[in-house]
């Protein structure tokens, strides 16, 4: 069986992240129209077999490389076992990358495909993407991912537009300002399965993941600039020592002069966490605490208001999801599937009362299937899915 040439192409643009929803699923349709035969060439040449399975081999091992394999941190005995089936799983791409990367001249049709994991649901479902509704001063909806690029909207002074890559901006666009402009309020949510970028008035860069929001000014003035934000919002503030920046979350407030940094403000999470990259910023509990925050430190507020510090905080875990990562760190099953609700829209019913820990990190650009696969293959846990729904047994 010949592998089509626009499952070559779809190969290579989910390899780049650039896969479109509707191309995932095209891509797994494919996947599972493969039965569970042994691969077989359809050529007489003894030599050119052996070059194909060597060719495999080496694409197989370089794919290993780079793919993180999820593992139990208390089970590090079960690496054999992972890696034999995470070669089971890979081998498909490696057939694939063999042809893409070799001259038209010399490709032979495949008959068949190594054995395929089984068990993939029909209805598999896909990641979340650029999904956003921008609702405005008057209180009219905009629905981000639906809207035609280009000027959005006009408030007072201020220019809103949609851009060629989907960035939403905020501009005077030539215009003269006034301090009425400062009145005009926004707010960018994000459903689940979705998230968003935007570049605010003074330059600051904003990304929301799943089930988030920024309530903003179109335009800041006076002696502060000042936000609003649910769920998880990255934040690369523009520098301005005269105007402070100040996100306010809940209970809490972070105040910075211009630097980067993360806040995971989720209601079913168990702690307001802050955590820096660069600069400096100040976590505060009015009436209560404050913290002054170096880069490498993440701060968490409870409810009843006391900040705990961590020094050597995972930044790289704090902001994977802006990078298109899911990556933990010893993190538990129920902290992992929130993460996974949020994304995919499912919901999450435990069946199970594994303690198991994981660390690893898994593209968030593939359907659930794959990513409830890698957890799998510790044997440990066992999923399915029924419709939106994902059930965790044992």
């Amino acid at each position: 069986m010949q592998i089509p040439e626009n499952i070559l192409v779809l190969i290579k643009k989910y390899q780049n992240g650039q896969a479109s929803p509707e191309e995932l699923r095209i891509l797994n349709e494919w996947y599972h129209s493969f039965d569970d035969t042994e691969v077989k060439l359809e050529t007489d040449s003894a030599d050119l077999e052996h070059q194909i399975k060597e060719a495999l081999q080496m694409r197989l091992q370089e794919t290993l490389q780079q793919t993180a394999v999820i593992l139990p941190v208390t089970r590090k005995r079960k690496w054999r076992i992972t890696a034999a089936a995470a070669a089971l799983l890979l081998i498909i791409l490696s057939a694939v990358f063999w042809f893409i990367n070799t001259p038209e001249a010399t490709k032979q049709p495949v008959a068949k495909i190594l054995p395929a994991v089984k068990n993939f649901p029909v209805n598999d479902i896909v990641p979340g993407g650029n999904k956003a509704v921008l609702t405005l001063a008057d209180g009219s909806a905009v629905i981000l991912d639906s809207t035609s690029n280009g000027t959005i909207s006009k408030q007072g002074n201020m220019v809103v537009q949609k851009l060629d890559n989907g960035l939403l901006a905020y501009s005077a666009n030539g215009r003269q300002l006034t301090e009425d402009d400062a009145l005009f309020f926004n707010t960018v949510s994000t459903p689940r399965g979705g998230q968003y970028q935007i570049t605010l008035a003074d330059g600051t860069k904003v990304w929301l993941n799943a089930a988030s929001s920024l309530r903003f000014p179109v335009r800041f003035t006076g002696t502060e600039r000042k936000v609003e934000v649910t769920g998880e919002v990255y934040f690369e503030v523009a520098k301005n020592t005269s105007m402070p920046f100040k996100v306010k979350v809940k209970n809490s407030e972070v105040e910075v002069m211009g630097t980067h940094f993360n806040i995971n403000a989720y209601d079913n999470e168990d702690l307001i966490r802050t955590t820096l990259l660069e600069g400096a910023v100040k976590v505060s509990v009015p009436g209560t605490a404050s913290k002054i925050l170096s880069p490498g430190q993440q701060s968490g507020v409870s409810d009843g208001g006391s900040i705990n510090i961590v020094d050597k905080a995972d930044t790289d875990a704090a902001v994977a999801w802006m990078k298109g990562h899911f990556q933990f760190n010893s993190s538990d099953l129920k902290t992992i599937f929130r993460q996974i609700e949020r994304w995919y829209d499912v919901e999450v019913e435990f069946r199970s009362k594994a303690n198991l820990h994981f660390s690893g990190q898994l593209t968030r650009n593939q359907y659930v299937s794959k990513v409830l696969e890698q957890l799998a293959l510790t044997g440990e846990v066992h999923f399915r899915i029924e419709g939106k729904k994902i059930i965790v047994t044992k």
